[in-house]
């Protein structure tokens, strides 16, 4: 089984690209079965945030044409895509699922959403069947990787995210948050942390606007703020000096037309919003009106930036972490790979020990039930004795990839083709858990 992703994210696309490619929660299940479905995609995951959309696969030996899945499920052209995508296969995959994981990869170097947004893609793409075997294993090792990242580096010592980061944005914008009016739209993570660095910067009052009002009534009672019914968004919006929004919409909820009564109201006082949404909240246009300023999501690239250079000692530190990793992940990797080798030596060993046995019967039919058993005891060691250096040599080749070495230990043997051991009739999973079973066994007589 083989691994490719593909995918953009805010270094390689424009926001204007992002969200269209970006997929709702609600949709994900959705998405990620159709992936599924996709010709030659034998297991898959997505990940969809508000700075990059990837799909991952397991595939065979044909590699699955990810961009057109991408221009059949959400009807974007790949001619538009294309110049924007990047693309890994096989220990590339390990690496960069391995950096974004542990948050190296992000906007905001060390911001911690991002595992738990890929540990929600893996439930996900679990709940749906797309998970099994393979990207089982490359996705533990991932979340382990990214825990031991955090746990072993000071990479997320401060709390960095980009709702944090809009919220410097804000404050170096008016120089000082005392005083200021602010309005949440939306009552999800990004909402909540933002209201918690407004306050901790000294912003006087928090509103907080969404869908579900009981979630903005939570949110504003965390933070002694005033909850707005979504209803009457436009008829309170006025009032706030700094506008963020974080909603999963589909369409903008603030236009130029927007920014140009709440103005009026305003009576030409400034006000600034900042757009953490994708697909994007406000409409850029809305930046036309005079005294309106909007950032959005890429806008707040030049503030993270500052955010890097305090991180590169940290960072650098990660990534020989994540070096070390994927050595080990792939290392793993490859002696998994020899074990149906070693089970097909083992059962050719076995086969001859138990016919050796059956033409010595009528010597042995004298023998008590003791000695009968003794003599067992005497021939399977004796084959195990003789399978340890050949078992040894097997995973020394594998952990190398040496597939010349693998090629003669088979003719030596006379053990079956790799493809015929693959295509045997024994079930998928158990066949998987006997390899396993075989590698122990080895290691244990390594031990021994």
């Amino acid at each position: 089984m083989k691994l490719l992703l593909t995918g953009v994210n805010h270094k390689t696309a424009p926001i204007e690209l992002r969200e269209q490619l970006a997929i709702s929660p609600e949709r994900l299940s959705e998405a990620t079965r159709a992936l599924l479905e996709f010709p030659g995609v034998q297991e898959a995951m997505i990940l969809s945030t508000c700075n990059r959309v990837e799909l991952l696969a397991c595939h065979e030996s044909t590699s699955p044409d990810l961009l057109g899945f991408l221009q059949s499920y959400l009807g974007i052209q790949t001619a538009s895509l294309r110049p924007h995508t990047y693309e890994y296969r096989e220990t590339d995959v390990v690496q960069h699922l391995f950096r974004v994981a542990s948050s190296l990869d992000s906007m905001v170097v060390g911001e911690p959403q991002i595992l738990g947004q890929v540990k929600e893609s893996y439930t996900t793409a679990r709940s749906v069947g797309a998970v099994q075997g393979h990207l089982e294993k490359l996705l533990q090792s991932t979340f382990t990787v990214a825990k031991k990242v955090r746990s072993e580096t000071q990479i997320g010592s401060s709390s960095v995210s980009i709702a944090s980061v809009a919220v410097d944005l804000a404050q170096k914008i008016f120089g000082s948050l005392e005083g200021k009016c602010v309005l949440l739209v939306g009552a999800g993570k990004m909402s909540e942390l933002a209201a918690r660095h407004l306050m901790q910067q000294g912003a006087d009052s928090i509103f907080v606007a969404n869908r579900t009002h009981d979630r903005a009534l939570g949110l504003a009672r965390n933070f002694n703020g005033h909850a707005v019914r979504f209803d009457d968004l436009y008829a309170t919006a006025d009032q706030a000096d700094i506008i963020i929004t974080s909603t999963g919409s589909q369409d903008h909820i603030f236009r130029r037309e927007h920014g140009q009564q709440f103005l009026h109201k305003r009576r030409n006082r400034p006000m600034f919003f900042i757009d953490i949404a994708v697909p994007r909240d406000i409409d850029p246009e809305i930046n036309r009106v005079d005294g309106v300023f909007l950032y959005d999501i890429d806008d707040l690239q030049s503030v993270a930036a500052s955010h890097l250079d305090d991180r590169t000692r940290e960072a650098q530190r990660a990534e020989a972490i994540i070096a070390e990793e994927v050595l080990r992940f792939q290392r793993r990797a490859q002696a998994l790979n020899a074990a149906p080798m070693i089970v097909d030596l083992q059962k050719t060993a076995e086969e001859m020990r138990q016919s050796e046995l059956r033409r010595a019967q009528a010597r042995l039919q004298s023998l008590t039930p003791e000695q009968q058993a003794a003599v067992e005891v005497l021939t399977r060691g004796l084959m195990n004795k003789f399978l340890h250096l050949p078992m040894q040599a097997i995973k020394a080749a594998a952990l190398e990839a040496d597939t010349v070495m693998l090629e003669v230990m088979r003719a030596v043997f006379n053990l079956p083709p790799a493809k015929e051991a693959t295509n045997s009739h024994v079930p998928a999973k158990p066949a998987a858990k006997n390899a396993e079973e075989a590698v122990a066994v080895g290691n244990e007589k390594d031990r021994a």
